[in-house]
């Protein structure tokens, strides 16, 4: 069973990602985003007021450059040739003075070098100087280099995405047994993901990382007429019969996620949800029907919105068809009208068109689909069908 990333497969990664920022003239490289430093090195963090960042030098060698408290947590797990560290933030000396030291020390100066931010961002109180401050080099953009070398999956990829799934699946079971009149969605969900997470970890044993969150199932507030809102916030609302609710359920397997979303309803069901439900799911089917090599990611999204078009249910919906999915839960490309990117095998895609009717409740499945050389694969396999949506 495959639970991690070989070494291997991450010393690829860098040297794809030194291969297109050569491409661009970059001599030299640093990045500061969080998902494609975890892409290349391994290397699982919170990012916090305290900078962490990536440099390739000059001689291809890798570096991360992060607080104390991190060191022995790199040095473990990072797929990198030299940890470099500094004492805390903001300190006597600020972390960027150590990190101008470092690219003055492997010849970054006067060179050409990549960069993804022009400096460390956060929210949680960082201040400092921007890269072009520090030293005097030409600063080219290589922004959206790694996140496309994360378009398209690798075979173990994929496997981790499939585990994912796997678990996710059993969370939303657990949700679906639960959901239940009279009982909170707070409690619902807890008990759920508690069960489903405690089944996880048994099974997989100590070789399991999450890397993110571990086995869950929620409804994100999406409860009654709230299930409306399409990025609803947790209410504590108590579950009612007739209730439509819309799921959400997944696992992280070493930093990989999927996407399971349904929509059901608590004991029964009127005319006007089943009406609904039946125009969602046939929006759902005509996207993954259109996915295949070859096309759009535009495309896609045309054929759902013709649907929704002739239904004339257009003024109900509020977003696009779905998007990739892999380290992060939305990646790019979209299913959208403005995104052309061609389709490739490899890519892992959530399918999820919308409607949503106020007063009465949201309508979304979504499922995780792998683009094959053929068409594509269904990862998620929970039911789709409306009686199955029954608490």
């Amino acid at each position: 069973m495959l639970l991690s990333i070989p070494k291997s497969e991450f010393k690829e990664r860098q040297q794809n990602f030194i291969r297109e920022a050569s491409s661009k003239k970059c001599e030299a490289s640093v990045l500061f985003a969080v998902a494609d430093i975890f892409y290349l090195t391994g290397f699982h963090f919170h990012p916090t007021e305290r900078p962490i960042g990536m440099f390739i030098d000059p001689q291809e060698k890798v570096h991360l450059f992060l607080p104390q408290l991190e060191t022995e947590h790199a040095e473990e797990y990072a797929v990198v040739d030299y940890v470099h560290d500094y004492p805390e933030y903001p300190g006597i000396k600020h972390p960027m003075e150590y990190f101008k030291e470092l690219l003055v020390e492997f010849g970054f100066e006067n060179k050409s070098v990549g960069y993804d931010a022009i400096g460390y961002g956060s929210s949680m109180g960082y201040r400092g100087q921007p890269l072009n401050e520090l030293i005097s080099a030409e600063w080219v953009s290589v922004k959206g280099i790694v996140e496309e070398l994360r378009f398209i999956k690798s075979d173990h990829e994929i496997e981790l995405i499939k585990e994912s799934c796997r678990w996710g699946n059993l969370a939303h079971r657990l949700l679906q047994k639960y959901s239940k009149a009279g009982y909170s969605e707070i409690e619902v969900s807890g008990k759920a993901s508690m069960e489903a997470t405690m089944a996880m970890i048994e099974t997989l044993g100590p070789e399991y990382k999450p890397h993110g969150q571990t086995a869950f199932a929620t409804f994100r507030g999406q409860v009654g007429p709230e299930s409306a809102f399409p990025h609803a916030v947790t209410q504590n609302i108590i579950l009612k019969k007739g209730d439509t609710l819309v799921t959400g359920a997944a696992a992280s397997v070493f930093g990989y996620t999927s996407e399971l979303e349904r929509t059901m309803f608590v004991e029964e069901y009127n005319a006007e949800q089943e009406k609904h439900f039946n125009y969602m799911l046939a929006a759902q089917d005509i996207a993954i029907a259109a996915i295949k090599p070859g096309v759009t990611y535009s495309d896609v999204e045309k054929e759902v919105q013709r649907y929704f078009k002739e239904e004339g249910i257009t003024g109900l919906t509020r977003h696009h068809t779905g998007h990739n999915i892999g380290i992060l839960g939305h990646e790019a490309p979209f299913f959208d009208l403005g995104d052309h990117t061609e389709i490739k095998p490899g890519m892992v895609v959530t399918v999820e068109p919308g409607i949503y009717v106020p007063g009465l409740g949201g309508f979304r499945h979504s499922d995780t689909v792998l683009v094959t050389e053929d068409g594509n694969e269904m990862l998620t396999y929970y039911p789709r069908d409306l009686e199955s949506m029954i608490c």
